[in-house]
Order: structure tokens, then C-alpha cells, then sequence
């Protein structure tokens, strides 16, 4: 699993995400740090999330358990611990997807915030019921927290 991860960190070197850059936290190479840029056109457009990558012993058959360090405004993120959806990596896992694989589902996830299965129930609501607040809560959000 190691021997997976350390190829994994290469080839992320080797052939950078241009949205996304990662570094091993403390020289565990089952740590990963996220710096991911916010997608233009989203209210976290300018902000730069940082997120946690946990990787269990049983990767790539299991998933990284993945959290926002970075406080976002997203019905599908806990604001309290930067948990994310359940749904967003776990249901869909698989050992052929990786780590670039899993940026890209959390660069969809904010162009895309889901408000059907919400870890944030009032901020859901607030998406499906008065879209501009949520964009302007959202925007302020990164403002405050993510640059």
C-alpha cells in the first residue's frame, strides 16, 4: 500500500493536477495534504481549500477518508469537522480510482454542490429556496476562510 501511495505522490509530481497540488504531512506518507484552488464561476472561485487525505491501510480497496481543514460553506461538508458526504467518495470507491481521481470528485462537488443528500440540512435548504443568499453566504464564506 505504500509502495502504491509513494507512485501515486510521483506521478501527482511528475504530472501536476493544475487545480490541485499535495504534499506528505510530516513524512507520512499515509497524510496527505490538498491545496485546492476553488473552480472559477462557483462562490469558492479565488480560495484555496486545504484538505486532508487519510489514507487507511487497506488503500486503494478502501478510500482515503477525506476532510476540508479549510471551513466551507457546501451542504455537502460538515462545517463543524470538514467531514465530507459519505456519498461523494465512499459509495462510488473502487481500487482503480486514486487519488487524482478524488480531486476531481471534490473539484465537482463545488461546481456542483448536491443538495439532495446534505451533511448541512439548513444550508441545502437555503440552495434549493434562495439560491442567491447561498451564493452570497458561500462567496463570503471563502472569502473569510479559504484566501
Amino acid at each position: 500500500m505504500s509502495k502504491r501511495l509513494l507512485k501515486e505522490f510521483a506521478a501527482l509530481q511528475k504530472s501536476p493536477i493544475a487545480f490541485c497540488r499535495f504534499e506528505i504531512v510530516n513524512d507520512d506518507i499515509h497524510h496527505w495534504r490538498a491545496f485546492l484552488t476553488g473552480p472559477p464561476k462557483t462562490p469558492y472561485a479565488g480560495g484555496t481549500f486545504v484538505i486532508n487525505f487519510h489514507f487507511p491501510a487497506q488503500y486503494p480497496f478502501k478510500p482515503p477518508k477525506i476532510t476540508f481543514a479549510t471551513k466551507i460553506y457546501h451542504p455537502n461538508v460538515s462545517l463543524e469537522s470538514g467531514e465530507i458526504c459519505n456519498d461523494v467518495v465512499n459509495e462510488n470507491w473502487g481500487p482503480t480510482l486514486n487519488v487524482r481521481s478524488c480531486a476531481e470528485i471534490l473539484k465537482e462537488m463545488m461546481e456542483n454542490p448536491q443538495p439532495d443528500h446534505p451533511l448541512e440540512e439548513s444550508i441545502a435548504n437555503q440552495m434549493r429556496d434562495k439560491p442567491k443568499e447561498f451564493e452570497k453566504a458561500a462567496t463570503k464564506f471563502t472569502k473569510q476562510h479559504a484566501m
